[in-house]
Parts: structure tokens; sequence; C-alpha cells
């Protein structure tokens, strides 16, 4: 395969949502380790996210929603991590990648992003002028040597995914809650299917694994087929 082979891997309410609102201020992270009957069993997903591929992918929207441009300069880990991004992470957000990066790849179409600016050697930037995510994948393992890659991205992003064939797994750990909210973020969105011409864009999934975890979360894992 001429790309890094994928899994999406997120954490999501039963009904679907990888976030508690349609705001930036509400966030799972933020918000379900406040929630009787659900913070309980949320550290079975973080164990289980340490044990995910070495390399990452995820936006600059989401890691500035996280804060990135503003914490404290972290620890060297040695995982490496790609992020989509055009006019959100700063050069600070950038050097913070650069930091806690094996490998810090930023894929961009603004010829102006900060990371021109950042001198790193661990910095690979992969500017398209169009954004396309095959070719972009296809530069991420022949340009540097991402075989693996787990995505961590928002429910817009994971939609080009899909319709672009681009997962191959989906690891997924299901939350006890109901958030509900049409226009809060499920894990896969974007625009909606509009004819039976475009079932060919769906995704459909074997089960490898259905774990159920402590605290009523379960953990489904899945092989995309078509």
């Amino acid at each position: 395969m001429d790309r890094p082979t994928t899994t999406l891997f997120m954490l999501m309410s039963v009904d679907g949502k990888i976030s508690t609102g349609a705001t930036d201020e509400l966030d799972v992270d933020k918000d379900f380790p406040k929630i009787e009957g659900v913070k309980e069993g949320l550290n079975q997903y973080y164990e289980i996210e340490q044990t995910t591929d070495l390399w990452s992918f995820n936006t600059g929207r989401v890691q500035a929603k996280m804060g990135v441009n503003e914490k404290e300069m972290p620890a060297k880990t040695p995982v490496s991590f790609v992020l989509l991004d055009n006019h959100h992470l700063t050069e600070y957000g950038v050097r913070y990648f650069c930091a806690l990066s094996k490998q810090a790849v930023i894929i961009t179409s603004n010829a102006s992003h900060p990371a021109f600016s950042v001198d790193s050697d661990n910095l690979h930037i992969i500017f398209q002028e169009q954004h396309s995510l095959p070719e972009a994948l296809k530069r991420l393992k022949n340009e540097c040597g991402c075989n693996r890659l787990t995505i961590q991205s928002g429910g817009t992003i994971n939609g080009l995914f899909l319709r672009e064939k681009l997962f191959d797994y989906v690891d997924i750990v299901v939350a006890p809650i109901l958030i509900g909210g049409k226009d809060t973020p499920t894990l896969i969105d974007g625009r909606s299917l509009v004819s039976d011409n475009e079932l060919s864009g769906l995704g459909v999934l074997k089960l490898i694994d259905c774990t159920v975890l402590r605290n009523s979360y379960i953990r489904l894992r899945y092989e995309v087929v078509n």
C-alpha cells in the first residue's frame, strides 16, 4: 500500500457524539471528568490511547481548542504528530509540537503558515496548494517513514477520510452517556449523501472485537471492508 495503514480511534457517546455540545467551550476531555456515572470509567480510554500507533493525526483546530498555543512547553515523547492546519496554530503552537514529537508534520495549503518560520530538525511541512488527503498520506509514508497512523481528528475531517476510502480500521471506546443535539459533532460529519448513486461512499465494517470494559464502557474494533 502506498500510504500508511490507518485506524480511526475515538471516544464517543452511545449516540455517536464526540463532543458534549456545539461550541468550542464544550469538550469531552473537559466535561466527562465532571459527570457522575461517566467519570468513573474514563481512565480506560486514556489507557487504551497509550497503546495506539506511534504516529498520530489530528488538526490544528482541535489542538488550538485544547490550548497548545498557550501551554508550557512539553517533554519529548516517542510519538510523531501529524497536524492538518491552515490558520489555527501559532508559531508557538508549532514549536510546542516540535518539542513534544519525535517527528512533527504540518500539512497545510497556507503558504504563510507560521510553521515556515520555525527552524527545527524534526519539523516536516507538507505544502499543498489544494488539500488532498490521499496525496498527503502518500507523502507522509514516502518522505517521513510513517507506516501506521492513528486518526484522532474531528468529525468533518473524519468524513473526508471516509469519502476518500482512507480508513482501514475503526477502534471506538463508547462512554455510557447520551448527549444529543443535531449540531453537536459526531464521529463522522461533513456533507451528507443525497442520492443512492453516492452509496459507494459508505464505510462497511467487519467486527473484529467487542470488549466490555468497567463502569459500563465498551470498546468496539472493526476492519473497514468497503
